[in-house]
């Protein structure tokens, strides 16, 4: 079943290579069960959580969510900009209505 005939879509890395004790907070969780007489035999899985190889670094991850889409919206925001400027008349003032001169004179108001 590797789909469509391309071999597998992705390889199983081997459990042995996540070790608790390459990462400080996890070591830090384990040393505190240790001190409570427990232990966490399922640890091991979260290890990959907090390999910077892996997912990264809390500053990469922030950064990528903040910045993914900030350049494609900066040129979409300067394609409707530019849009905007080439489409719009020039004789409007920005009320929307048709006012004509005088108008706005005292007690013109309506």
């Amino acid at each position: 079943m590797g789909g469509h005939g391309h071999g597998e879509p992705y390889t199983v890395p081997h459990p042995s290579i996540y070790k608790v004790e390459n990462i400080p907070k996890l070591r830090e969780v384990q040393e505190a069960l240790a001190r409570q007489g427990l232990k966490d035999p399922w640890l091991r899985n979260e290890v990959w959580r907090y390999e910077p190889s892996t997912m990264g670094t809390h500053a990469t991850r922030a950064r990528a969510f903040f910045l993914r889409g900030l350049l494609w919206g900066s040129i979409a925001a300067a394609i409707h900009i530019g849009c905007e400027y080439a489409f719009s008349s020039k004789d409007e003032h920005g009320h929307g209505h048709g006012h004509g001169d005088g108008e706005h004179a005292e007690g013109g108001h309506h």
